[in-house]
């Protein structure tokens, strides 16, 4: 039965079939042909997988999300990262990746993170001198962080899946998520000294003050949102529905840069990407009740152990299968398929789940840069023009920090750790 599904699910993926439909097919078949189980179980499994209040959160945090990449708060955070680093060496790309960060903080999402922040600084970076390569792979690459720093919509997979809470996985990214912003800096200020690339420009005392309370507004909803959650106000499902009223309020009637045409093209493309990735959530959740069901994870398990012994080993050859894995599996897919499968295995190297979402969500930011699911790379290439080659040849240095990164917090647990082992 294992070979069968395995030679299905390859060659459904040789031929492009969508990997919702791959399990889905995957997942009756198998049902249907080898256990004798009518597909009315399928159909049972596919509402059971999507029967979870802490989803709700995902539709509420993309569309969160859209309200601000397409209103004024992110050129508003951008202004205001340029006020503080603009003119030290190196200031606009400095100011490029604070505006990713923080503006991940408050959208949970990385490809509404590259429109928002991207689209404003990469035409900026060229104009100020930055050679067009590193402005569109520091902006590709700085925006895959919006899915490490909370709230993250792939960290509230991670805790459904695996039985986590979502506020430790919330914690647990802030570290690594800094740690990765600050390997950009330093790479980006090391270039920008050796080329010779220009600072921003410089701001009058008044206008200095203008902006900082102009951007008050946007810089608020992390502090609401993380805010609320780790202080037990509201959970993170309700404290998505706050972040949706929030920047309504904002765009609407304190910056006015919203109307109900807009707003109603931000709901619909919203409605499209959730549907898409609650029904891929669906099908997956369904394929692993099959895999728990006939005992995989537990065949995974003893297969692993008994070839490694090494802790150490294990976490590097992890690290290896889910960056291959991140090149032909969306990131929802690979959360909820991969993550259970590996579960037992982890429990018997003795390694914290809370610390392994976070290796996991790092590999899947590597994922976001490269080919051929890396959706970055796509999102870029909308907002600049530029072909997928040269959106991929521009990302290869910063794929590498992120290697680098990626290494530091799988070998050093404490990176992700301390913060949830204090609050």
């Amino acid at each position: 039965m294992l070979t069968f599904m395995v030679c299905l699910f390859v060659i459904l993926l040789v031929i492009s079939t969508p990997i919702a439909i791959i399990m889905l097919a995957v997942t009756g078949a198998t049902l249907f042909f080898y256990l004798g189980i009518p597909l009315q179980a399928l159909v049972q499994q596919l509402f059971n997988g999507m029967d979870n209040f802490i989803l709700l959160a995902i539709p509420f945090f993309i569309l969160a999300g859209n309200i601000m990449a397409q209103g004024s708060i992110s050129r508003k955070l951008v202004n205001v990262m340029q006020l503080v680093v603009g003119r030290v060496p190196g200031g606009m790309a400095i100011s490029s990746v604070l505006a990713c960060v923080f503006f991940a903080a408050i959208s949970g999402s990385s490809p509404a993170t590259v429109i928002a922040i991207g689209s404003i600084m990469i035409p900026a970076l060229i104009k100020h001198g930055h050679d067009e390569d590193f402005s569109i792979g520091l902006l590709t690459s700085a925006g895959s962080m919006g899915i490490l720093i909370p709230p993250s919509i792939p960290m509230v997979l991670y805790a459904l899946v695996m039985n986590v809470s979502v506020g430790k996985m919330f914690m647990a990214g802030f570290m690594p998520g800094l740690l990765i912003g600050g390997l950009l800096i330093v790479y980006s200020v090391i270039l920008s000294k050796k080329h010779g690339w220009g600072a921003g420009r410089t701001y009058a005392k008044g206008e200095r003050w203008a902006i900082l309370l102009d951007a008050s507004w946007g810089c608020a909803m992390p502090v609401l949102v993380l805010g609320g959650i780790y202080s037990g106000v509201f959970t993170p499902t309700e404290a998505a529905a706050v972040s949706v009223i929030y920047a309504l309020l904002v765009e609407f009637f304190i910056y006015k840069d919203m109307d109900l045409k807009k707003f109603n093209k931000i709901l619909r493309d919203s409605v499209i990407l959730s549907s898409a990735l609650l029904f891929i959530i669906a099908c997956a959740m369904t394929f692993i009740w099959l895999l728990t069901r006939e005992t995989i994870p537990q065949i995974a398990a003893d297969f692993l152990t008994t070839h490694i012994q090494n802790k150490y080993v294990f976490l590097f050859i992890i690290n290896i299968f889910l960056l291959l894995i991140g090149c032909v599996m969306d990131i929802v897919s690979a959360i909820i398929v991969i993550s259970p499968i590996l579960l037992i295995a982890l429990e018997k190297f003795d390694i914290d789940l809370i610390h392994y979402g976070i290796i996991m969500i790092v590999n899947i930011e590597l994922g976001f840069l490269t080919f051929p699911f890396g959706l970055n790379l796509f999102v870029a290439m909308g907002i600049t023009g530029k072909s997928l080659t040269q959106i991929g040849r521009a990302v290869m240095p910063f794929l590498a920090l992120l290697i680098v990164g990626l290494m530091m917090v799988t070998y050093i647990p404490t990176i992700s750790l301390w913060l949830p082992s204090v609050l």
